[in-house]
């Protein structure tokens, strides 16, 4: 029986990671020096900003037992909602930021919903989330994108503060606050334990649907955040935008640790995991490796981050 207690101390999975960080970053700056400059690093740390707050929520799904593959779309469609109050004179900047929150909220509840009180397999509920949020966002932005966005909203993807880019601030807060709850709170134990022994967690009095709800509603509600981060970096609510998405972030979250079972994991190497992620992109593409060429270097990271979880289960 996995254990239901929190994984608060790092795996040697995570020091591997820290170690294999290390070795790329070095390998990278011997290649091409500038990637040692402060603002490339500052640059790298935006560009994986996005994939952060994401991997971070769907972790809570993952620790549960479950997934969620429809966080893609629902950045797209929060991105969507969060642009049609965006615009310059017409809403409060904060109603703009809420609407998208809101908006991944209510799609994660649905999830929730649909996982637990409908008994649907949450690769079959969260499939079709991911089908439908992608339609709505098209409805609603009538297949086009949506500009003419206000500065003061365009300044959360661009902007800065005491010299961190506003995106890489959010990341930072999102996974301290996520690590404090899941380690430090009695619902954070919870989690653990319904994804490691769901049959003993009922046994104890814990209610283990409201715990999944739960947590499809904050991985919603963070993928509803990072697209309102993505259509701020962008200028526009694209309702095309996160295509696969889902896949880096779950990807990013099973090296770091968390299993696909459920149960064990955390955000600290999640983090640590989406920032091997986006090292090694960014490395590939300082090197002028195509694109095609990267896809298969993903696809390989995946199958081969699902088979050291298997083999840590053995």
């Amino acid at each position: 029986m996995k254990s239901s207690e929190p994984q608060s101390s790092f795996s040697i999975r995570q020091y591997g990671l820290i170690i294999a960080l290390v070795v790329i970053y070095a390998v990278l700056a011997f290649a091409r020096p500038h990637f040692m400059s402060m603002n490339y690093m500052l640059t790298l740390l935006r560009q994986i900003s996005i994939n952060g707050i994401l991997a971070v929520g769907v972790t809570y799904v993952l620790l549960t037992g479950g997934v969620d593959l429809s966080i893609g779309s629902l950045v797209a469609l929060s991105g969507v909602m969060a642009a049609h109050f965006a615009h310059p004179g017409e809403y409060w900047l904060i109603a703009s930021i809420f609407m998208g929150i809101i908006t991944g909220m209510a799609c994660g509840t649905v999830n929730g919903w649909v996982v637990t009180k409908g008994k649907v397999a949450p690769f079959i509920a969260t499939l079709g989330m991911m089908t439908a949020a992608r339609g709505i966002a098209f409805i609603a932005s009538g297949g086009r994108p949506v500009s003419r966005l206000s500065t003061g909203f365009t300044h959360i993807g661009s902007g800065g503060f005491l010299g961190i880019p506003i995106p890489v601030w959010i990341l930072a807060v999102v996974a301290l606050v996520s690590w404090v709850f899941l380690n430090r709170t009695r619902l954070g134990r919870y989690v653990y334990a319904t994804g490691g022994n769901e049959r003993a967690a009922l046994a104890s009095g814990i209610n283990v649907h409201r715990i999944k709800i739960m947590a499809y509603v904050i991985c919603g509600a963070l993928a509803g955040l990072a697209g309102v981060v993505q259509a701020a970096r962008s200028t526009t609510g694209q309702p095309n935008t996160g295509m696969m998405y889902e896949l880096d972030a779950i990807a990013a979250a099973v090296i770091g640790g968390t299993s696909l079972a459920g149960g064990v994991g955390g955000v600290g190497g999640t983090i640590l995991g989406a920032l091997l992620m986006g090292l090694i992109g960014s490395g590939l593409d300082l090197l002028n490796v195509s694109s095609y060429y990267q896809m298969v270097v993903k696809g390989m990271i995946i199958v081969g981050a699902v088979w050291l979880d298997n083999r840590g289960k053995c």
